[in-house]
């Protein structure tokens, strides 16, 4: 069991980083761990108004519990091997899950928007969540991504002081905070993905997709911040 000093010390981010299965816990209190992953587990307590002990003693249940791991541990596996996972995993899950729903949420705005006025907005926040994201994994894609593969093998020649990763890796976590942002702004939207009693079966299907990508953001935005980051960082400033 995980002492308590040791989980309130610790941000909510690294947390989730040394047991994957501890973000089921801040799913469940809604404490953000991916965007806000650099909160201590205090401060994120905190801006809940929820009981630090409360939160300790689910986390060490989960501890306690089987880990399920299905994945590497990505804080030992190499940088390449989790860059190509979040592009084939997370990236591809994105590609082919933001056409589909963008198709949901014109539909269902179409036939619902005059009793449920909030669709229309809906669909304009997911319209500009997609087409931002379409563009941020690109950019991770073609240009981060490599540049991250490239200084992990030693392959990367720094020209100047200023040709570091940290500008473009601060430029993707500000990125991701615009679409954290935007995912709240439809859960507030749905009354939190809750479909209202006239919904019909396409109503239903769209909140359930939202929903899925908000989960699979969640994930996705803490390894990418939590983890591939900084170990990246951290690589370029030590050479190894």
């Amino acid at each position: 069991m995980t002492s308590s000093t040791s989980l309130s010390t610790k941000t909510v981010g690294q947390l989730v980083a040394e047991r994957p299965q501890r973000g089921r816990v801040f799913e469940h209190f809604g404490i953000d761990y991916c965007c806000g992953g650099r909160k201590s587990l205090l401060d994120a307590c905190a801006q809940k108004g929820l009981d630090p002990q409360t939160v300790r003693s689910e986390l060490d249940l989960s501890d306690a519990g089987p880990t399920g791991a299905t994945e590497p541990d990505w804080n030992t596996a190499a940088l390449s091997l989790l860059a190509d996972h979040i592009e084939s995993t997370h990236h591809r899950f994105m590609r082919n899950e933001l056409p589909r729903t963008a198709g949901l949420v014109m539909k269902v705005a179409a036939a619902h928007g005059q009793r449920h006025p909030a669709l229309v907005e809906l669909g304009r926040s997911f319209q500009g969540f997609s087409e931002e994201l379409l563009g941020h994994m690109n950019r991770e894609n073609t240009v981060l991504f490599p540049w991250i593969r490239d200084l992990e093998a030693g392959r990367v020649q720094q020209s100047s002081p200023a040709c570091t990763l940290q500008m473009p890796i601060s430029r993707m976590m500000h990125e991701h905070d615009d679409a954290g942002a935007a995912l709240q702004t439809m859960r507030d939207l749905t009354d939190g993905f809750t479909p209202p009693s006239d919904a019909c079966g396409t109503y239903r299907v769209m909140l359930s997709a939202l929903k899925d990508i908000e989960a699979d953001m969640h994930v996705h935005v803490h390894k990418e911040n939590n983890i591939l980051f900084p170990r990246a960082i951290a690589i370029e400033a030590t050479g190894r």
